[in-house]
């Protein structure tokens, strides 16, 4: 639905005018226009709206006759007019007169309006006349947006269907006009030069003809104080049939409308004025009066991403005599008003579009808008989510609402919609991928014939080579008459998947709101009733009692999905990291000993030295089965056989052999993944101490890891896409529950830190039979991120290479740089190219 309501009398003085005897005037096009009018709006310099007399109609000849006399029943004197309720809000009709005026300040500059009449001809030939008055600039400071919006003058004149757009020149399909610059304007043409220009104080005539004795049936004529100034123009054929409202498009200029009886300029030839048109030619649409004397407030009230906008839609499409009142409306307007529409970010609720203009960026139009709708004669519907949902935003607009005049009514629809409903979004859905196949098919025929272009140049251009080479002239081709386009896309049949078929809600590219906003408002959410304020509140989808407890379910549901922003680090987790950091460089410590061939021998000197003086120190306390014991010879054992379950010490299985002697990379990446993944979630358990949010989901599982270790968590650092791919390598300690989504670790809080030693070498093992059984998916290839551990052993005193100190250990058990201001880290070593764009250091790419 359009931005339509009326204003009161005297608004055209509320807001100021400023008037110029020169004015700028272009004609600024919608930004769909054809790409020839968006060139020469590009290369247009603003011209003077010049005096009628500057620039003379050329003379023509006249086949008009003069019209008979005719004595059918005529329209009543004051029946024709301007239809307030059924123009754009910034229209200012001034009471008791002619006038029409427009808001030209706070960003109104820049917003076409629009107006249309209350007369729409079926046959017969009819005039109406416009005279520019006066004309408005408002000088703007310059700001940094890439492209400034123009504010320069426009006036257009022409038809349209009843309902159509009300922004002549937007090459709907149900409008066609004359603009000040001379060019007559359809949806086939948009942009063919008809007439001269014309400017302020010029009396310009559209004559509707649609008498089929007339010699000029099905057409629309200029004339310039009188004159004929272009041919007729034809009516394009699909508007026939449906009476044409005379409309007028116009931006910064004050106007003079004559319906009639008598015209402001004669013309050559007698003919008679819409305002005194015979009843037979001519479908008056009266504006409507509210039954019982009151105009209705509608709030729409649902829950995010769950059909709003799809109701609100439904809404205005069988009730197109409302108004929304919405951000969104609001960017539409602008946009079609000829300002280019940068992308939208944000939320369907409040989008985020930056035009480049501080007039149009502040927020003003939304201000006025306001509170000139809580005075208009006019039904609203005012689809705000979060502001409809919270009771304190509800009472405010129940106050500007106030006047007796209003019925506020309430709308909830939430939980499971009717079956009205989901027929509806279905329809919307299959329409949308018939749409979708339309639009792929032409691109391939475009492909196509594009293709076949290239060919023929290529074969001409062969062709005229040969020619020239053989000193003949290229005889002259006719060139190829292009085939008709024709229309295939009628044969395009789509179906609707299980999947859609099961939709209750259609999908849109933003959401309905952003997840801060949703975060920081859902708490304080609530139904309306009629103690607030309200005449009636209705329930769409559910009764109030079963709304109430969707209401409250969803609101539980949020808070288990919302994030703890204020969430810190608590005794728990300060107590435990620590120990394991220090208990993972001595694992890695002992590996890298045990690799070295000179460390692996003085390693085994000092554990046989070891195992020596125990036997000693067991035979002076005279125990001779301790000394038995640990003297006994070890026998060799192939550490692969061993149960890696039943190890006692991970660090020693058999003869000084770690565990973990065959890790790789990939191999401590999981075991600290695992290490670091328990103690996160065990620890956010304690510090939020809420028994409704035992855990988070996935999508908060790199929000919270920056908060409990500093670093950034990537799925990529395990060459994986998602969160549930990493969770795979690990199910022997992480899941994650299908209902709530929630991360779930599966081992105790007390569970031992070599159990993720063990645990890994088991599923080391696991991928290895696999790989010899030839399933190379078992095989894994983490991205190697600079100073991860496994990337560089630590060296004498803990230092890793490029100043790193063992005494601040990182994320993963790897050691972050020291703060030693006198040293300058090297630049790291060349990374993949996702790598790359990831945050400083860490070990899940971070």
């Amino acid at each position: 639905a359009a931005l339509f309501f009326p204003l009161i009398a005297g608004c055209a003085w509320v807001l100021g005018h400023s008037s110029k005897n020169l004015g700028a005037m272009a004609g600024d096009g919608d930004k769909n226009g054809a790409e020839a009018e968006a060139k020469a709006e590009e290369k247009a310099d603003d011209v003077e709206m010049k005096d009628a007399k500057a620039e003379e109609a050329p003379k023509a000849t006249e086949a008009e006759e003069d019209a008979p006399a005719d004595s059918r029943p005529k329209v009543a004197a004051d029946v024709v007019g301007i239809n307030t309720a059924d123009s754009t809000l910034n229209v200012l009709p001034v009471p008791e007169s002619s006038m029409l005026m427009t808001l030209t300040d706070g960003g109104w500059q820049y917003l076409l309006a629009g107006a249309r009449s209350t007369a729409g001809i079926k046959s017969g030939r009819y005039l109406f006349e416009v005279r520019i008055v006066e004309t408005h600039t408002r000088p703007e400071a310059a700001t940094a947006g890439p492209r400034m919006p123009t504010q320069r003058q426009l006036l257009r004149l022409g038809v349209t269907h009843r309902g159509g757009t009300l922004f002549l020149g937007d090459l709907s399909p149900e409008a066609a006009c004359f603009d000040a610059e001379g060019f007559f304007m359809t949806r086939a043409a948009p942009r063919k030069k008809a007439c001269p220009k014309f400017g302020r104080d010029a009396v310009v005539g559209l004559l509707v003809n649609l008498d089929a004795a007339s010699p000029n049936a099905n057409t629309l004529s200029l004339f310039l104080n009188g004159n004929r100034a272009c041919e007729p123009q034809q009516i394009p054929e699909d508007m026939l049939g449906k009476p044409l409202f005379p409309t007028i498009t116009y931006k910064n200029v004050s106007l003079q409308v004559n319906f009639g009886p008598a015209p402001l300029m004669p013309l050559p030839f007698k003919c008679n004025m819409l305002g005194s048109a015979a009843t037979a030619d001519v479908e008056v649409v009266s504006v409507p009066k509210p039954k019982d004397g009151k105009y209705n407030m509608i709030l729409p009230v649902g829950l995010p991403d769950q059909g709003y906008f799809d109701w609100v839609d439904a809404f205005l499409e069988k009730h197109p005599d409302y108004t929304e009142i919405s951000d969104r409306k609001i960017i539409e307007w602008i946009t079609k008003s000829g300002v280019q529409r940068p992308k939208a970010v944000g939320s369907m609720d409040k989008p985020e579009v930056r035009f480049g203009s501080a007039a149009l960026d502040d927020g003003s139009i939304r201000r006025v808008l306001a509170h000139l709708a809580s005075t208009a004669n006019r039904n609203f519907v005012i689809p705000e989510i979060r502001a409809n949902l919270a009771q304190p935003e509800r009472a405010a607009l129940l106050r500007r609402f106030a006047l007796p005049k209003y019925r506020k009514v309430a709308h909830v629809f939430v939980g499971e919609p009717t079956a009205d409903h989901k027929a509806k979004v279905s329809e919307l859905i299959l329409a949308k991928k018939k749409e979708q196949a339309v639009q792929e098919r032409r691109q391939k025929k475009a492909a196509a014939e594009r293709a076949r272009l290239i060919e023929e140049r290529k074969r001409k251009a062969v062709e005229l080579a040969r020619k020239r080479a053989g000193k003949e002239e290229p005889a002259e081709e006719k060139e190829a008459e292009e085939p008709p386009v024709e229309d295939d896309t009628e044969d395009i049949v789509v179906e609707l998947t299980d999947e859609e078929k099961a939709m209750m809600y259609t999908r849109r590219s933003l959401p309905d709101m952003t997840d801060a906003a949703l975060s920081k408002a859902y708490k304080d959410f609530s139904l309306p009733s009629a103690d607030e304020g309200f005449d009636e509140v209705a329930y769409d989808w559910q009764k109030e009692a079963d709304a109430s407890k969707t209401l409250s379910d969803w609101q539980f549901k949020m808070k288990l999905r919302q994030r703890v922003d204020d969430i810190k680090p608590g005794e728990w987790f300060t107590s435990q990291w620590p120990v394991w950091s220090k208990q993972i460089q001595e694992w890695r410590k002992r590996q890298t000993e045990w690799k070295d061939p000179a460390k692996r021998k003085a390693l085994l000197e000092k554990r046989a030295e070891a195992k020596k003086k125990a036997v000693e120190e067991a035979k002076e306390k005279g125990d001779e089965a301790a000394a038995a014991e640990a003297g006994a010879e070890e026998s060799d054992v192939n550490i692969d056989d061993v149960d890696p379950m039943a190890v006692a010490d991970v660090s020693d299985v058999a003869k000084g052999e770690p565990l973990f002697a065959s890790f790789a990379y990939e191999d401590w990446h999981l075991v600290t993944a695992r290490a670091e993944l328990f103690m996160l979630l065990h620890s956010f358990k304690k510090d939020v101490n809420d028994p409704d949010r035992p855990s988070f989901s996935g999508k908060d599982l790199a929000f919270y890891y920056q908060k409990y270790y500093k670093r950034v968590f990537s799925v990529k650092a395990f060459a994986a896409d998602s969160v549930e791919s990493v969770v795979a390598h690990m199910k022997d300690t992480l899941s994650i529950d299908e209902s709530s989504t929630f991360l779930e670790v599966s081992l105790p809080e007390d569970t031992a830190l070599e159990q993720f030693v063990k645990l890994a070498e088991a599923h080391r093992r696991d991928r290895q039979r696999r790989l010899d059984a030839g399933d190379e998916s078992a095989e894994l290839k983490f991205p190697r991120t600079p100073g991860a551990p496994g990337s560089a052993p630590a060296g004498p005193g803990g230092l890793r290479p490029g100043g790193y100190a063992a005494g601040n250990v990182g994320a993963h058990g790897g050691i972050t740089p020291s703060v030693v201001p006198a040293t300058k880290r090297p630049a790291p070593p060349a990374a993949t190219s996702w790598v790359a764009k990831q945050p400083r250091a860490g070990f899940f790419g971070g």
